[in-house]
């Protein structure tokens, strides 16, 4: 199916490098044709014309190439293929079975293709297409599959008796559904390419999308499933491997293959009766495999030109600025300082697996008002609505209502652009993750505090080395998604000495999972607990990369209050108010913060939501980890009418967790502590703070205001400077 691209797109093998490392671009043109690829360096990616606006340094000097583009495709889907199946008289009979589970049947699907024999499911039950003398015939049951529910799939063929017959019949049931036909000149495969999920090798359709298990071929034609079955020719046990791209033969000729795409595994199999949640202690009742037509592990396109980091280029933020007769295109990444240095006193860290579980988030909300804004601003034109050949992020569900448990960065991230809007912001910009993050780099710029830019992925890989050399760390507006190794090593660095502004809200709160082996790739499962986009089936909480537990870090006995001293608290539209200071922050040991700063409301503007408290705000907690020596320095007060209590602070509908009333839970609070080692947290509870680093008020215009003024005091004071 032809699906709309954009002009011109690419994507990086990398979300960062050092100087002297190679970057590797991919670039695809809707029309092939000449385009331009230019370095610029971005300072600010809002393009609200009452804020700061889009601002880039042109580093053409640096890179500037023209090339000739060509259209590289994205084939969508994920399925199994074994190249070469199991060798067998073409004309002895045979019979193939797999074990299927769907939520909804729209179109027709392959289940199983062997050759030119394919097996599928449509709205009229499980069908066969299979050569005779006078070509390919169809044959189907007659009888739709109840969503939600397991049947074992058949097809016998004897090609001496000329007869096939096609079978269906629901696990737990004694009643079979099947239909035959007899076919002259009835031709079997032998030692065919195998595929499970879609047919056609090299050019892959017909996606399935729901779960498969136990695929085999026998040497023999089966009429009675309970009776003794005939030898078995092949017979892939989806339990084996789970953690791997790899699907295992267990039959006497080990046909191995291999998964495309990323299905997802540790699936809940055909015989899970809840034994056991965790598939690693018992893997043959997670047998299954939940493939999708949407699943994209990487676009796999080649290489279009390959560019090395100068050796003298500072860290920062950069991107590559692609333009062609038809339109024009940012990919943004990080340049990292040496390993060797030299290092500034301030590190950004960007929430690289924040952006990357909301990639091409499609939210629906792409309607005539937004586009007009887009268009009037000169901001990003592409929503991910309008572009679902890009993949969908872990925000979106599949088309059986599975949630979408992985996310690539081998593809256009469209929401991952300077100047996208995700929302119609009527008090500001509508900025999430990377544009919105520009917020803080526009004001480090403006405010001539030099700054170094690592990465979560960096820190995963790197640990707690790639901080030790920072007087202070600088989160980004949502650092909400986060490995054991990130936590780990912020949790070293504080306790090391190490000074963390934590500039947002709703951080450290899912956690994720990442192997060597898949680098580009990250997994979540939404497990119980948590305001969340889907949530992961029973018995299906634990992750398929790494085997661990997944779903909020609180539920991993690592809320954010270890941490940062708040964690999430309330939500609501993308809307803000303010903060009021309490009287702990006019006390000698924190009013340093506040120098600079008249009355007690801080925040009442701004460039997201119109407030500096808003969309998701944190608070402490004692009980969930805050230090006794937290000092909340301000709270925020009338949350707008559309929050709410997060749902893993309540019990029922009048009592919470903690005891307070649920609506005295929406708040967001800014706290101080310091740690035993000389090392110190400030927090700032809130998604919008960065927002307010920019004063929008004619009178008071610019990266000024109460705000700004707390974090420059923070941050310089934090960095060691006078």
């Amino acid at each position: 199916m032809n699906q709309a691209v954009l002009p011109i797109t690419g994507y990086l093998d990398r979300f960062s490098a050092r100087p002297g490392e190679d970057v590797v671009a991919r670039i695809s043109l809707r029309t092939a044709g000449p385009y331009r690829a230019r370095l610029v360096r971005v300072i600010c990616g809002d393009p609200n014309p009452d804020g700061p606006g889009m601002q880039f340094e042109d580093l053409s000097a640096r890179l500037d190439r023209t090339l000739q583009g060509r259209h590289q495709p994205i084939h969508l889907g994920s399925y199994g293929l074994v190249p070469k199946g199991p060798a067998r008289s073409p004309t002895a009979p045979c019979t193939w079975t797999i074990l299927v589970w769907t939520a909804d049947v729209v179109g027709a699907a392959t289940l199983l293709s062997d050759g030119h024999l394919r097996i599928g499911s449509d709205s009229a039950g499980a069908f066969a297409e299979i050569a005779g003398s006078s070509g390919v015939v169809r044959i189907n049951t007659g009888t739709p599959l109840a969503p939600r529910r397991w049947y074992r799939v058949w097809l016998s063929a004897d090609p001496a008796a000329g007869r096939i017959v096609v079978g269906q019949q629901a696990l737990g049931s004694s009643d079979i559904v099947q239909a035959s036909r007899e076919l002259d000149g009835l031709q079997l495969p032998s030692a065919a390419a195998v595929m499970f999920a879609a047919d056609t090798p090299g050019t892959p359709r017909h996606h399935f999308t729901g779960k498969l298990e136990a695929p085999a071929i026998l040497a023999g034609f089966v009429t009675d499933w309970s009776a003794p079955l005939p030898p078995t020719l092949a017979a892939w046990d989806f339990a084996i491997g789970i953690p791997t791209q790899v699907i295992t033969d267990t039959g006497p000729q080990a046909c191995h293959g291999h998964l495309v795409n990323l299905p997802a595994r540790a699936i809940v199999g055909a015989h899970w009766i809840g034994r056991e949640m965790c598939w690693r202690h018992a893997p043959q009742d997670y047998a299954a495999i939940q493939f999708h037509d949407g699943d994209l592990d990487d676009c796999g396109w080649d290489s279009d030109f390959t560019w090395t980091v100068p050796s003298d280029m500072p860290s920062g933020a950069y991107a590559l600025h692609l333009t062609c007769d038809a339109g024009q295109d940012h990919i943004p990444f990080y340049v990292l300082p040496k390993q060797t240095g030299p290092f500034a006193r301030v590190a950004f860290l960007a929430s690289t697996f924040t952006y990357q579980a909301y990639a091409n988030h499609a939210r629906g909300n792409a309607d005539a008002a937004y586009k007009a804004r887009a268009a009037a601003w000169g901001a990003s034109p592409y929503n991910p609505d309008d572009y679902p050949i890009y993949g969908r992020s872990t925000y979106n569900c599949h088309a059986d209502n599975s949630g979408i448990s992985i996310s690539s960065r081998r593809r256009p991230i469209l929401t991952m652009r300077p100047g996208f809007l995700t929302f119609d912001d009527a008090r500001g910009s509508g900025l999430r993750h990377y544009p919105a993050d520009t917020h803080l780099l526009g004001w480090l710029e403006a405010k001539n505090i030099a700054f170094d830019v690592i990465t979560d992925e960096d820190l995963d890989n790197e640990g707690p080395a790639l901080l030790a050399t920072y007087r202070t760390v600088l989160t980004g507006s949502h650092p909400e998604y986060h490995t054991p190794n990130t936590l780990n090593a912020l949790q070293h660095y504080t306790h090391a000495g190490g000074k963390l502004a934590y500039l947002g809200g709703n951080g450290f709160y899912w956690r994720v999972a990442r192997v060597p082996e898949l680098p580009h790739i990250i997994e979540l499962r939404r497990a119980e607990g948590g305001i969340r986009a889907w949530q992961a089936e029973p018995g299906e909480y634990y992750h398929q990369l790494d085997g661990q537990y997944g779903g909020l870090w609180r539920r991993n006995r690592r809320p954010p209050q270890m941490l940062a001293g708040v964690g999430f608290s309330g939500q609501g539209k993308f809307e803000g108010t303010y903060y009021r200071r309490l009287p702990a922050s006019y006390h000698p040991d924190y009013a340093w913060m506040f120098a600079g700063i008249d009355g007690e409301i801080i925040g009442d503007y701004g460039l997201s939501g119109g407030g500096a408290a808003g969309f998701e705000l944190d608070r402490a907690d004692p009980v969930l980890g805050t230090p006794a020596n937290a000092a909340i320095l301000a709270r925020s007060e009338n949350p707008p009418a559309s929050f709410v209590t997060v749902p893993e602070e309540l019990l029922s509908h009048l009592h919470t967790v903690s005891g307070e009333e649920p609506d005295a839970l929406m708040r967001g609070e800014i706290v101080y502590f310091n740690t035993e080692s000389g090392g110190a947290v400030f927090a700032v509870g809130s998604i919008t703070f960065c927002g307010s680093l920019w004063n929008p008020a004619p009178a008071n215009r610019g990266f000024n205001g109460p705000i700004s003024c707390l974090l420059e005091n923070v941050v310089r004071k934090f960095a060691g400077e006078t």
